[in-house]
């Protein structure tokens, strides 16, 4: 026993040795992989932090490989992989929680945008000043813009650019059909001539 003992131990350890004495090529090929999928499912948009950390470990990995530091470049790798998946999965969630931000944004604004063209017709009718109207006009006019520059984005599937196009929107329609009411209100009706 002891002769075999004395065999299988070098075994052992030649085993050992040779399993590090090589880059972990197979385990970093599947970290980028894991970015990569990462990235296609949003996350170096909607889950930064984890996305930068995936990239900084493979990074990482890839200097332990220049260093022939095979154990370390192996152990940023397999913790690149795992930061990649958690991304992707942050990123989708996120994703489909701006999205349906944005969806419900639009709503609510492209209501508001209805009310407030209502009230400007029956302002324009009722013959109220033009200068009145000027602002609540201006202000409707770019609301109308914005709510299409998130149509945009929202087509090319950038619901962030969409959340920031669709900012201060809806107080902007508020507050023009306050200006709207305010007007109509203050309207004085036209002397009757004899």
């Amino acid at each position: 026993m002891p002769l075999r003992t004395f065999f299988v131990l070098p075994c052992v350890l030649a085993v050992l040795v040779s399993a590090c004495a090589e880059p972990p090529s197979k385990e970093m090929d599947q970290a980028q992989g894991a970015i990569d999928a990462a990235r296609a499912a949003g996350a170096d948009r909607y889950a930064t932090t984890e996305y930068s950390a995936a990239t900084d470990a493979l990074n990482k990995a890839n200097e332990a490989v220049a260093v022939r530091d095979y154990r370390l470049a192996l152990n940023y790798a397999l913790e690149s992989r795992e930061y990649a998946q958690n991304a992707a999965r942050a990123g989708a969630e996120t994703q489909a929680k701006v999205r349906a931000g944005v969806e419900r944004s639009t709503t609510e604004i492209s209501a508001l945008m209805a009310t407030a063209r209502a009230r400007l017709m029956t302002a324009r009718e009722a013959r109220v000043a033009a200068r009145l109207l000027t602002e609540p006009t201006a202000s409707v006019t770019a609301a109308e813009a914005a709510l299409q520059k998130s149509g945009e984005a929202v087509a090319a599937g950038d619901y962030l650019a969409a959340t920031e196009a669709l900012m201060g929107v809806r107080d902007t329609l508020t507050a023009a059909i306050g200006a709207i009411d305010a007007a109509v209100s203050t309207r004085r009706p036209a002397r009757r001539q004899s």
